[in-house]
């Protein structure tokens, strides 16, 4: 659906006629900044005047004041500030997939002079033009309201670009191939710098909590379960927990970039037939085909797929999986500060500098704002990820409908997951604790907390049932008279006899079982944390 049949009518230049450059020149990132139509056509190669446009633009476009269109267009992460400004953010943008497109046109035109089906001087040619275009995303999306996906109008424009500088090699611009395998590639580009970044800053989490959890590998904290204190434990061991969460999800990306994002090559409709019929030389169509797939995965750097996979999703999958884990990993961290940093826990504090956390309404507040928007990724993802998973329902060949649903999601997801990973590096380096606070709060419950180890020791003299009846009562009785736990069994005649045995469990710092082991356990040799 993506390919027009028969020939299709010529378009406005998607580029701006750049004119006479202001002092100093302009160059095209800067060409690329602006979204003013364009306002003539240029000549064809040979000087012939090209059509004029087929098509004013839209009439809601056309309606709206000079520049509005194209602040209308621009996402500025207003409403999205976990992202806004970090480099994930920067990855993902229109541009980025833009340059990833024609990337991947330029790679596929490499890979086919390799293999002596294009002319090398042709390759040449669109890879200098694909590295100096000026096509603007905005005018590119517009068009692309009539054809469903930005690669029909992005090849036309392209091909006029490539023609400007070697009409001849414009005739080996997308050569024998398909919108999907070029937009699906530049996805995988797009996809692999983003998760590397990510990858980079979820690295980065992971030192600074190895360091947290060292530091405090005997610190005594609370555990709590379902909301209430439950045991003793250390701090160090909770920061251990989240790096092993950072970590898992550390695996599954680098096992995704491992292999996981390939290129995609098939054709039209996945039998690469189109590519066949331009290598006119080629006297074995299946070496062929799967050394042009080997050649397109090398000169674009990703992997080598299988079977071409128009509407078979499983990188798309793998990826939404990948961002959603790592969601929820960062998630749980960013949760459990939040938690920390209540006003009646108060054991950590998010780092601070002038004007974080502020409020608008109460001075003395600060607010955890980066637990507040890595939290705010993690509630968000899953779902994003759920539409991505439903793209697998990609029906024939190739999808109308299934494939265009899964592009501002994934992006979404990449940009999401990026600002909250690059958030979470800032809150585990400057993450600010407060032991002496965890310590008296061990204390909140007055002992309450050791029931468990007390009923434990008993159990040899008592029994298991009458141990725990009598533990359970004294620390019912000492929650309802505010006494401590260690007063309310001073007083139990029953345990008169055991009363040297209690007294020294009582002491919570003596009850944090095998925490300290198991950071050791948790944590690299220091040389690599």
């Amino acid at each position: 659906m993506s390919e027009p049949s028969g020939p299709a009518p010529e378009m406005a230049p998607l580029a701006p006629d750049p004119g006479p450059p202001p002092p100093g020149g302009e160059g095209p990132a800067a060409a690329a900044g602006r979204a003013e139509p364009a306002t003539g056509t240029p000549p064809r190669p040979d000087g012939t005047p090209a059509p004029a446009p087929a098509a004013p633009p839209p009439a809601e476009e056309a309606a709206r004041p000079a520049g509005e269109a194209a602040e209308a267009a621009e996402d500025t992460g207003l409403l999205a500030p976990v992202r806004a400004g970090v480099p994930a953010e920067a990855a993902v943008t229109d541009q980025a997939w833009l340059h990833a497109m024609l990337a991947a046109e330029a790679a596929l035109a490499r890979a086919q002079a390799r293999l002596g089906t294009i002319p090398e001087r042709a390759a040449d040619t669109i890879t200098r033009a694909a590295a100096a275009t000026r096509i603007e995303p905005r005018l590119l999306a517009l068009a692309s309201r009539e054809t469903a996906n930005p690669v029909v109008p992005l090849v036309k424009e392209f091909t006029r670009e490539v023609a400007a500088l070697d009409a001849t090699a414009a005739e080996y611009v997308h050569r024998g191939s398909t919108s999907q395998d070029i937009l699906d590639t530049a996805t995988m580009l797009v996809t692999a710098h983003a998760l590397r970044l990510i990858r980079g800053d979820l690295h980065r989490t992971a030192q600074a909590l190895a360091r947290l959890a060292r530091t405090h590998r005997d610190t005594l904290a609370t555990a709590r379960t379902l909301a209430l204190h439950a045991l003793p434990t250390t701090f160090g061991l909770k920061a251990a927990s989240w790096r092993q969460l950072i970590q898992d999800a550390l695996t599954r990306t680098d096992r995704l970039l491992d292999g996981g994002l390939p290129v995609s090559l098939g054709g039209a409709a996945g039998t690469l037939a189109g590519y066949l019929e331009h290598a006119t030389t080629v006297t074995d169509p299946a070496s062929y085909t799967e050394d042009l797939t080997l050649a397109f995965a090398t000169e674009t750097g990703l992997a080598t797929p299988d079977l071409p996979w128009h509407s078979l999703r499983t990188p798309i999958a793998d990826t939404a999986a990948v961002l959603a884990f790592t969601a929820g990993a960062l998630g749980k961290f960013a949760i459990d500060v939040q938690t920390l940093t209540r006003t009646e826990i108060g054991e950590v504090t998010e780092p601070t500098r002038p004007g974080r956390g502020s409020s608008s309404a109460m001075p003395h507040k600060r607010n955890p704002v980066l637990s507040t928007l890595i939290r705010s990724t993690a509630l968000q993802v899953p779902a994003l990820a759920a539409t991505l998973f439903h793209c697998l329902l990609s029906e024939d060949e190739r999808s109308a409908g299934a494939w265009h649903a899964e592009w501002q999601p994934l992006r979404e997801a990449l940009r999401l997951v990026g600002g909250a990973a690059h958030t979470a590096a800032a809150l585990a380096e400057g993450l600010r604790t407060d032991p002496e606070r965890m310590r008296r709060n061990t204390g909140l419950t007055q002992g309450r907390m050791l029931a468990e180890r007390v009923a434990a020791a008993l159990t040899p003299h008592l029994g298991r049932a009458r141990a725990g009846a009598l533990l359970s009562q004294a620390a019912d009785e000492a929650a309802r008279t505010g006494r401590t736990l260690a007063e309310i069994l001073a007083a139990t005649g029953e345990l008169a006899p055991h009363h040297g045995l209690v007294g020294p469990l009582l002491d919570p710092a003596h009850y944090t079982g095998a925490a300290a082991p198991l950071v050791d356990r948790a944590l690299p040799p220091r040389a690599d944390s």
